[in-house]
């Protein structure tokens, strides 16, 4: 690792910050976020700041850092994961942990997702302490190890055993939000306020079994393939959650009027799945955040090719809408598949209520101000973040690593993909409008 030049001014720098972060290969797994983590640790110490290491086990360190405040405010959270998914098998143009700037972007795994989130973060945090930034309240941040296998040595863990860490702290700033999206012409920004949850399911097929040299109809395999080709053809039913209704009722306002009269139909579950089939790609995101979703993901049967298997399990992987729940998604595949299969939960999430939108307004006034072309919006996420764990607090996260980017950089195409990469103009607007925050956070209202 070459060393960092003027280290005490380098939140200045937020794209050579992103570069430090990109070169230590914390893939996970099996994450070994311990190097990534000391080096961080060093930036805020050599700041004046205090900080705490906390690991369930060595090698997947969190740090936890306050910025100190005058004690008549909240104190607000800041967070965000070193780990990263692999980059193994893919073809990159630059190699993913040399953290190279090329074409304007600084390049790498993690990139988006989220070591570019996290530099912003730890800028506006260096800046705060480098500039005596007056706040009321503490500012807390946490540098968190195993998001992308689960939180078990992460958020999952502070929370289940240092819950009072976070005590007194109702909002966060974390992923996945406050990029840009372009739509019927018109530029959002989408601050994410709230999240799909997990609903791991399994189900079992059976059928004779036999030989594989005797031809068998009815067996489990083609009870597979006949329950795979019921959730290839039909969605489950529309909902309209009050976050996605708020979401395109703001988008309708500035879209064109035969655009804005499309999506007023989505809000009519009798018309939103025609209406989806008759919008273009680029709306299609919006599909899961209208259905709670499924997709068939591992597939265990058969022992020997010459044995026709007579049980095979089948894992799903879905997600349910704010407000659903276990039962309900149950209920919605056993409607969709006649009633033929018993689908049993594995794992779900805890519905953490409908979303505290307090600091919503202050989080787009930034943005506005900051891209007077920009519109922001609440987004539901259609996946899931360490925010589900810190819900379970009563704090919630808002969705918040500002990025001002050009069309051609689509986040949804670039995280865990080949040739991951954030402008370095991204960078700079972002760590800006999270310090802004720290100051909004700061003037009570």
């Amino acid at each position: 690792m070459p060393p960092v030049s003027d280290k005490s001014l380098i939140y200045r720098r937020p794209a050579e910050l992103l570069q430090n972060l990109i070169r230590f290969n914390t893939t996970n797994p099996p994450g070994d976020e311990a190097a990534c983590i000391t080096y961080i640790n060093n930036l805020l110490t050599e700041a004046g700041l205090v900080t705490t290491i906390l690991a369930r086990a060595p090698g997947r360190p969190n740090l936890i850092t306050r910025l100190a405040g005058k004690g008549d405010g909240p104190p607000l959270l800041l967070y965000g994961h070193a780990d990263v998914v692999t980059a193994a098998n893919q073809t990159w143009r630059h190699p993913p942990f040399a953290g190279k700037i090329a074409d304007g972007c600084v390049w790498g795994r993690g990139a988006l997702d989220m070591k570019g989130g996290l530099a912003m973060m730890l800028a506006a945090c260096l800046r705060a302490r480098a500039e005596n930034l007056a706040l009321p309240g503490d500012v807390v941040l946490a540098v968190l190890s195993d998001e992308e296998s689960g939180g078990d040595y992460g958020a999952k863990y502070l929370v289940n055993d240092h819950a009072d860490i976070f005590k007194g702290i109702r909002y966060a700033i974390g992923e996945l939000g406050g990029y840009t999206l372009y739509l019927g012409g018109k530029k959002f920004y989408m601050i994410m306020v709230a999240e799909k949850k997990l609903c791991w399911m399994k189900v079992t097929v059976r059928g004779p079994g036999g030989h594989g040299s005797i031809p068998l109809r009815g067996g489990a395999m083609a009870k597979l393939a006949q329950l795979l080709r019921q959730l290839e053809r039909q969605r489950l039913p529309a909902h309209i959650t009050p976050v996605v209704r708020r979401m395109i009722e703001t988008m309708r306002t500035v879209l064109p009027d035969s655009t804005s009269s499309a999506l007023r139909r989505l809000l009519n579950p009798a018309l939103t799945d025609h209406t989806l089939d008759q919008l273009e790609q680029s709306w299609q995101f919006l599909d899961p955040l209208l259905h709670n979703t499924v997709n068939a993901t591992i597939v265990h049967g058969g022992s020997k090719i010459n044995v026709i298997p007579s049980e095979i399990t089948l894992e799903l992987d879905g997600r349910l809408l704010p407000g659903c729940t276990p039962s309900d998604m149950i209920n919605e595949l056993r409607e969709i598949t006649g009633g033929q299969f018993a689908f049993e939960i594995i794992q779900h999430g805890a519905d953490p209520g409908g979303p505290d939108m307090g600091l919503f307004d202050t989080l787009a006034e930034i943005l506005r101000a900051a891209d007077p072309d920009g519109f922001p919006v609440p987004l539901l996420l259609s996946g899931c973040t360490d925010g589900h764990f810190f819900a379970q607090l009563g704090i919630q996260t808002y969705g918040f690593m500002p990025m001002n980017l050009p069309p051609e950089i689509e986040v949804s195409k670039l995280i865990h993909a080949a040739d991951e990469r954030i402008p370095v103009e991204a960078l700079t607007f972002g760590t800006e409008a999270i310090y802004q925050a720290l100051q909004r956070f700061a003037t009570p209202n």
